[in-house]
């Protein structure tokens, strides 16, 4: 028993292993719950035991298919009927975030839809980790504690003793992030400027700063086709950097994006497991960010501050 209310932790289908270790971390047993399947496709969430006047905490990454952030919906839906005393999704990777604003005429705005979707259902309070964009957290009208991979990746890179780093961006974008581990590790920046003609496509790439005889960290918040990555690391290659390593929150993964990274000039991609990976390589090292969010978990149970989550 935690602070006044009595704290459950339950995963949807696509966190489970996440969820698992999350509840080894707090010293619990993951509730029990099971999803009811129709022929047609159709499919219902239940709870397998009373959570009247709880703290629900349910883990779901919503990465594709739109199904799993449906199965989340469901499952707060389900705990407030229930009579849970509240109801805090706890969302490793946030989908559709990259739509987070109009950049084209007639598009939809997929991360703000997400998040309204999440407050009709009756979601009291959202944990996360490394959102596309900040500004998602001012799209609900509840709390959201964001968290950071920088959490697991700043030791890891300390721990590898590079001389000569050098922290990176993909591109612009990332700027800021590559900025903040920069400052963090006392290192120098070097800067990609990628023109895209369309989305998953990069058409070329440039390199801002000095590579040579540097070892390259590349900081992002995902990696999903991994053509960008593979750019930026083949083209510093060139330009005589020593070492180019990737660390990448979230592993989307899509297509041929692991045979692209076998294939780079890359050492090793480093991720968290906010997406369970569908391919493993020899090259891709995953970090467990159970513990950090075990620990926000039990500070938002009992009322503590989660400023200690926080690294930078």
């Amino acid at each position: 028993m935690y602070g006044h209310a009595r704290m459950k932790l339950f995963s949807c289908r696509a966190s489970r292993q996440l969820a698992e270790e999350i509840a080894g971390e707090l010293g619990i047993e993951l509730g029990k719950s099971s999803v009811t399947k129709f022929s047609d496709g159709e499919f219902q969430p239940c709870f397998d035991e009373s959570v009247r006047g709880d703290m629900v905490f349910i883990v779901q990454s919503t990465n594709p298919p739109a199904e799993n952030l449906l199965e989340l919906l469901l499952m707060i839906d389900a705990a407030k009927r229930a009579s849970a005393y509240k109801v805090i999704a706890v969302i490793p990777y946030y989908g559709f975030a990259r739509q987070d604003r109009k950049d084209r005429p007639r598009v939809s705005i997929g991360s703000k839809l997400s998040a309204d979707l999440l407050s009709a259902a009756g979601v009291d309070r959202v944990i996360t980790m490394d959102l596309h964009a900040d500004q998602i957290q001012g799209f609900f009208n509840v709390p959201v504690d964001h968290l950071f991979g920088s959490a697991v990746f700043a030791p890891y890179i300390r721990n590898l003793n590079l001389k000569n780093l050098a922290v990176s961006a993909p591109d612009m974008g990332g700027s800021k992030r590559a900025n903040a581990y920069s400052r963090h590790l006392h290192s120098e920046m070097v800067l990609c400027y990628k023109l895209r003609k369309k989305a998953n496509l990069v058409e070329e790439i440039s390199v801002i700063g000095e590579v040579e005889g540097r070892n390259i960290v590349i900081i992002d918040d995902m990696i999903d086709t991994a053509g960008t990555i593979v750019l930026a690391a083949n083209m510093m290659k060139e330009r005589g950097a020593k070492s180019i390593r990737a660390f990448a929150t979230h592993p989307i993964l899509s297509g041929n994006a692991v045979e692209r990274i076998n294939n780079s000039s890359l050492e090793e991609l480093v991720v968290s497991d906010s997406i369970p990976l569908a391919v493993r390589s020899d090259k891709i090292k995953v970090l467990s960010i159970a513990g950090i969010f075990a620990s926000t978990i039990r500070a938002v149970n009992t009322n503590q501050s989660i400023s200690t989550s926080f690294v930078f």
